[in-house]
């Protein structure tokens, strides 16, 4: 996985670029570091309570695809889909007990992870559970490292 993402990003040099569930052990962000320059790493501190209550809410549709979210994005009638009247199903990976031992693992691998760039001084921290309140703090500290960037820039997925 290392070779491969530092692979991908060697093609990235001209370009500003964040990386999303990368590096998750201190081994791959050591070797990170010596390929490339990491000025920032952004920590979303989101409670385990919170992202449990949105996985093991998300239901989907396995035909199509379609997901939905108890709490977010409900179909009209529980269980059913809205379009084709088929019964949802709760991946394996979404079921509260999963949910709960990916969560400690994640943990687990992270907290090193955080630390090392904790003591490099590149962290900031974002605490919060609602993304339309975390998102206006990040954008802002984002300006202040890519001042070109543009409201609608940073909506875009590359």
């Amino acid at each position: 996985m290392t070779q491969l993402m530092l692979n991908e990003i060697k093609s990235l040099d001209q370009y500003n670029w964040l990386l999303d569930g990368f590096p998750r052990t201190v081994a791959q962000a050591e070797a990170l570091d010596k390929e490339c320059h990491i000025d920032t790493v952004i920590d979303l501190d989101v409670p385990f309570e919170t992202i449990k209550c949105r996985l093991t809410a998300r239901w989907i549709h396995p035909a199509s695809g379609r997901v939905y979210n108890l709490e977010f994005s409900p179909p009209k009638v529980q269980g059913i889909d809205d379009i084709t009247g088929e019964p949802l199903v709760q991946r394996d990976d979404d079921k509260p007990e999963t949910v709960s031992k990916r969560l400690q693992a994640y943990d687990a691998q992270t907290k090193p992870v955080l630390e090392y760039y904790r003591k490099k001084g590149l962290l900031k921290s974002f605490s919060g559970t609602e993304t339309n309140k975390i998102w206006p703090h990040i954008y802002a500290f984002l300006q202040t490292k890519l001042p070109d960037v543009s409201q609608k820039d940073a909506a875009k997925p590359r």
